[in-house]
């Protein structure tokens, strides 16, 4: 799956993924081989941070 540039929407789309189907950031990286510092650098960039307690960026 290809993610989207656009921060919101990646946002929406990891959120999602990180709900529904995953138990951390570091399992979904590795699920979908994501480079997690890029990940969060994208996410970081327009504000967002990612909560382990929550298990979703905020």
């Amino acid at each position: 799956m290809e993610l989207p540039n656009d921060p919101f929407m990646l946002l929406s789309v990891i959120n999602l993924k990180l709900r529904d189907f995953y138990s951390s950031l570091d399992a979904l990286c590795a699920d979908m081989d994501i480079n997690k510092d890029e990940l969060c650098k994208k996410l970081e960039a327009a504000g967002f941070n990612y909560d382990e307690n929550n298990n979703k960026f905020w």
